[in-house]
């Protein structure tokens, strides 16, 4: 943490053990949630252990929430209390009406901290020093197949759903995590700046400190300046990441800084193949383990080997055994493609297609637990595959497999459009934006045009400093990208909105499209067919697209 100090394990025992038996003290049980909104801190943890102790399962709110999709968040999963902390009270005021019937339970940020900010609020705190430190009994009554955590859905898409995690899925997140990366307790030292909310840094980097006895140093928020010299201070030999987070950290970095830190093992899910291979130069990384998984998903996978750009491996002879598989599907929509007797194929080498795992709940791999709302739950499965009466869960993501095995990550279903009659890969596009801005956060996305087939691609791209050269970047990807895949319509704003694991919102952005009426931030361009330049696009040009008098 930042004040370095170092917490046993026996020390979040005992702080469990406290917050058990006061919980228990006032009636809650097993089956029972809470709600957990707090910053990183070991005592995160120790909340969730502790409230794991009695059967009562923790709900892991996203910090960067607030308003509606906070209160969504709490009640998605029925919970009767939240635990937050001080820092947030301000945000729980503000939502106190629509909580009224949640009970609430300040946690102190800061000891120094006399009173409340929450007056409805109890002091957990205080309770804690006034509650037992004995194990309670209920705790020999847990099984692994029980309740342990909801953790939320990203929300890239809509809303967060509450994903079920039981104690036995835990388990083999962070074992996977400890045995695939041949991790060692005595020698390796783990630096986690993920939120403990995500499953990320809440089961696979934490998980390894508690279940394995692996030092791991916590931080409250990730910071791309203080990366590698914290990794040097505390002697990291291995991190975790997840999403942009390769990327920010390149774009972080001076040709002339030093780096003098011992993280020679990465782990995480999302780094992009186009910067592989400069982000194990740049930092001198010997060994990237890049793997798959949906938090609630059964379909996990890992690339072990270093495989570039591949997010994990599935041998030719095991595939039956390993469960994962990419089925055809609509290009356009992700729906799975029906043959005239109502099954699916598998796709070809080399053929995109939707990644679906089978559904088996009597093994822990393959078993799909869903989500606190059962509605929610029979919206990923997928019935008669590959026979009548089979189940698959839908990742919802399309994935490409070499000939070797390897997987490749392509696209999110819906994010893949058409256009000119070819089909646009928004990742692709994304990715070759972000390393011609200087590793500028790019979202790509596509639009309807009135009286055109298919949807014009569309990039909006972060510039706070007002550094882009449209006439460069329009011939950089003219270079890179066939003629179908350069964006139409550009739009440059001043930042994109994130989830709270460092993934890029484009819900909003899709709904305003290139409508120069709706849009304030930020300036609009459109791709001139005849010389292929951008140009700034005004109303009458919208009109004149809008009305078909302008060829796209």
């Amino acid at each position: 943490m930042e004040n370095s100090s170092l917490v046993a394990v026996s020390l979040l025992d005992n702080f469990s053990n406290r917050l058990a038996n006061y919980f228990k003290s006032i009636g809650y049980k097993k089956g029972d949630s809470v709600a957990l909104l707090l910053e990183n801190r070991p005592e995160y943890l120790g909340i969730w252990l502790g409230l794991s102790k009695i059967g009562v399962i923790a709900a892991l709110i996203n910090t960067n929430l607030v308003s509606d999709s906070l209160v969504h968040s709490i009640f998605a999963s029925k919970n009767k209390g939240l635990i937050f902390g001080s820092s947030f009270s301000e945000i729980i005021r503000q939502i106190s009406e629509e909580i009224r019937t949640i009970n609430l339970y300040e946690f102190k940020d800061d000891d120094n901290i006399q009173k409340l900010y929450n007056a409805r609020a109890i002091d957990l705190k205080q309770k804690l020093q006034e509650s037992l430190c004995i194990v309670p009994p209920e705790l020999s009554e847990t099984e692994t197949q029980d309740s342990l955590l909801y953790i939320y859905t990203s929300g890239t898409t809509g809303l967060p759903k509450a994903a079920i995690i039981r104690h036995s899925r835990y388990m083999l997140a962070s074992g996977a995590l400890f045995y695939l990366t041949g991790l060692n307790r005595e020698t390796d030292i783990l630096y986690n700046a993920l939120p403990l909310y995500h499953s990320a840094g809440g089961m696979l980097a934490a998980g390894v400190s508690l279940l394995f006895g692996t030092p791991v140093v916590l931080k409250r928020k990730f910071s791309a300046s203080n990366f590698w010299m914290d990794c040097e201070k505390y002697n990291c030999t291995v991190a975790i990441y997840i999403g942009e987070i390769c990327r920010y950290l390149l774009a972080a970095h001076k040709p002339d800084m030093k780096l003098n830190h011992k993280v020679k093992k990465v782990c995480g899910n999302g780094l992009k193949p186009q910067i592989w291979q400069q982000f194990k130069n740049t930092f001198g990384i010997e060994e990237i383990y890049e793997f798959y998984g949906a938090t609630e998903g059964n379909a996990q996978m890992v690339n072990i080997d270093g495989r570039v750009g591949a997010v994990g491996f599935v041998p030719v002879l095991g595939r039956w055994i390993m469960g994962p598989i990419i089925i055809q599907c609509d290009e356009n929509t992700g729906e799975p493609i029906r043959t005239k007797g109502g099954l699916c194929k598998r796709c070809k080498v080399g053929e995109p297609g939707l990644l679906v795992g089978k559904i088996n709940q009597k093994q822990l791999i393959k078993a799909f637990v869903g989500y606190a709302d059962s509605q929610a739950t029979k919206t990923k499965i997928l019935q008669n595959i590959l026979v009548e009466g089979d189940a698959y869960f839908n990742t919802g993501d399309i994935l490409v497999e070499d000939e070797l095995g390897y997987l490749y990550f392509r696209d999110r279903t819906g994010d893949t459009f058409r256009w000119k009659g070819e089909n646009v890969a928004t990742c692709e596009v994304e990715a070759i934006i972000s390393n011609f801005t200087g590793y500028n956060d790019a979202i790509v996305y596509g639009v309807e045009v009135p009286g055109s087939d298919g949807k014009a691609g569309m990039a909006a791209i972060v510039d706070p400093e007002d550094k882009l050269n449209i006439k460069e970047l329009a011939q950089g990807l003219k270079s890179k990208l066939p003629s179908y895949a350069v964006p139409v319509f550009v739009r440059v704003v001043k930042s994109v909105p994130l989830t709270g694991t460092f993934k890029l919102k484009k819900v909003g952005l899709q709904k305003e499209g290139f409508n120069v009426h709706k849009i304030e931030d930020g300036s609009l361009y459109v791709l001139y067919a005849k010389n292929s330049e951008y140009q700034p696009l005004t109303s009458n040009i919208y009109s004149d697209i809008v009305n078909g008098e302008m060829r796209l």
